[in-house]
């Protein structure tokens, strides 16, 4: 919770008025049973209705005085606990922004969704309550044990070992339910995962019959997280039947005490009902307390967890613009030298001793097997990830020398999934670039061969898309995240599979268009296909991590064995030809 703390700094008069005010309710409350003693003692004892009117006026006049700062308090509390819970999760979410990819991988997005969602509430709840309520249960507790002191001491004394012992109990019930709380945060990651997976998957559920064991397995997990829930549950549980046998006892011992004062003439009837009613106070704020503590559980586990993610460091660091080095221009615009990656907590590399060099303007083609280590390959270009060894330089500069912001703006990525926001194609396409014209935006169209897409729905480029662009079809969406990416106009271009969905003619048009970009993109281009990368300037063959072979598609048909089984599988007839023209034959 200190972590989160200064997030209060600007509600520091919102955090000290809130308790205040309560602290002025606690006084009006304490003040009550002297009232009423009083009016027994005084009124009722001497059959004056004259004081006992007065002192019922007294009565209604402190009950509106501590209406009016409780709504106070209130009100000061709520201002500083939402506006908290807004800064913490926006900080949270802006920290999350400047994560690397790794850091993200190992977080799982489940637990980053329950973070700045259900943790974030539950600690916005705490502090509300506790800006409120924390400090009126003690107030409320020790301010009995105060006034009692002023009406008897030795009746008072039974106070002074009560609220101890009272204390222990809430003590030892905080300590034992604290971290259950943080292991029932983390089951809820856990159904929030499955909930994730059940609803952006139903498709793939429902086509392969699977809805039986997508329940079974929801229901586990969700009856896991009841059990662990209803174990924490009777723990705090614990903490009503605690205080109220407590409490009870300490009464029991103060009545018998009083009445023997009493009997002695050491003191009076009303000062007894005062007594009393300071006891019933301290027993209905025990049991708000013990509400209260379970409230503050949960959120000090919560805050814990919040806590967690803003101490995660990103294991990239970006340079400042001013310190980057001068460096001549080179003729490449991406060249690895002895590049090598491993994903974090995995044993074998994913990319091992690549080394090429792309120049500008030209389109390089990456092919291989899955999982050979081709989205990886270009995910080190954008630096998405940093080089486990060796160097990948940009335009002759070392990609880790770039700023942020200049290697973004260098970079245009469009991912292997299609990733399109609610809002019009306008607003999507402008994610390339802000200022970008109408006229840049359907420039980039045609060349994605998305314009006949855009131009023949309702509004055309204010047309709105769904969630994730629901409301088109698999290639549409392809073809818009490509011109997206072009709007922006980068130096480097990379697609990463970001074609499959498309039709060959349209794929065959695309790489066309491509093409015509000239020298002012350097396009890279990540398929499956071999005709989509077969008119590469370069292509890089990976299989299993590493470069099999390089060149154009003339030079690896003769050299690249690797590259021969990939084309022939796909181009069959292309088989026999090579066959009868070198009389070797290749594998199927």
């Amino acid at each position: 919770m200190r972590t989160l703390a200064k997030y209060l700094r600007d509600y520091k008069k919102e955090s000290v008025l809130a308790p205040f005010f309560k602290f002025l309710e606690v006084v009006f409350d304490l003040l009550v049973p002297v009232v009423i003693a009083q009016i027994i003692d005084v009124g009722i004892a001497n059959n004056d209705h004259g004081y006992i009117v007065q002192k019922f006026f007294v009565l209604i006049l402190m009950a509106a005085a501590g209406l009016a700062v409780s709504i106070t308090a209130q009100f000061f509390a709520a201002k500083a606990s939402v506006g908290f819970a807004t800064e913490v999760r926006q900080a949270v979410f802006d920290h999350i922004q400047k994560l690397s990819y790794t850091e993200l991988d190992t977080l799982g997005t489940d637990t980053l969704i329950t973070r700045l969602t259900d943790d974030v509430n539950q600690v916005q709840n705490g502090v509300n309550m506790g800006l409120r309520l924390l400090l009126r249960s003690p107030f409320i507790v020790l301010g009995s044990m105060v006034m009692a002191f002023t009406i008897n001491v030795r009746c008072a004394l039974i106070f002074a070992v009560a609220i101890p012992v009272l204390f222990l109990v809430v003590f030892v019930i905080m300590f034992l339910s604290i971290p259950l709380f943080k292991k029932v945060q983390g089951r809820l990651d856990s159904v929030t995962r499955l909930t994730r997976e059940n609803l952006t998957g139903v498709r793939v559920i429902r086509a392969f019959c699977r809805e039986a064991d997508a329940v079974a397995e929801f229901d586990e997990s969700n009856l896991a997280l009841t059990r662990l829930n209803e174990f924490v549950g009777k723990i705090s549980a614990l903490l009503n039947p605690a205080t109220y046998v407590l409490i009870n006892i300490a009464t029991v011992i103060l009545i018998r005490t009083a009445g023997v004062q009493v009997n002695l003439g050491n003191m009076q009837q009303g000062e007894i009902v005062a007594l009393y009613n300071y006891m019933a106070q301290m027993i209905v704020e025990l049991i708000k307390l013990a509400s209260l503590i379970i409230t503050l559980n949960k959120s000090m586990a919560c805050a814990d967890r919040v806590a967690g993610i803003l101490k995660v460091d990103s294991t990239m660091t970006y340079p400042d613009k001013a310190s980057l080095p001068t460096v001549e221009s080179s003729d490449y615009a991406v060249a690895f030298n002895h590049v090598s990656f491993s994903y974090a907590g995995t044993g074998a590399p994913s990319l091992s001793d690549i080394t090429f060099s792309a120049k500008k303007g030209s389109t390089i083609g990456i092919i291989g097997g899955t999982g050979s280590g081709k989205s990886t390959l270009v995910d080190l270009i954008a630096r998405f990830y940093d080089a486990t060894s060796g160097v990948i330089t940009l335009d002759g500069q070392n990609v880790q020398t770039y700023s942020r912001q200049e290697l973004r703006e260098k970079i245009g990525v469009v991912p292997q999934k299609a990733a399109l926001f609610q809002g019009t194609i306008r607003d999507n396409l402008s994610w390339g670039r802000e200022d970008a014209t109408d006229e840049e935006m359907w420039e980039a169209l045609t060349t994605a061969q998305a314009r006949e897409i855009v131009e023949k729905k309702d509004g055309q480029l204010d047309f709105r898309l769904e969630q994730n662009g629901r409301n088109l079809s698999g290639g549409q969406r392809q073809r818009l995240t490509i011109a997206r990416a072009l709007v922006k106009k980068p130096e480097i271009l990379i697609l990463d599979d970001s074609a499959s969905a498309l039709d060959f003619a349209t794929d065959a048009a695309l790489r066309k268009s491509l093409h015509q970009l000239g020298g002012k993109t350097t396009t890279f281009l990540v398929s499956q296909r071999a005709a989509s990368i077969r008119q590469a300037d370069l292509i890089l063959v990976l299989d299993d991590g590493q470069l099999s072979g390089k060149g154009t598609h003339q030079e690896l048909i003769s050299t690249c064995e690797t590259y021969r089984e990939i084309f022939f599988s796909q181009f069959p007839e292309e088989r026999t030809k090579y066959e009868k023209a070198t009389g070797k034959e290749v594998l199927a």
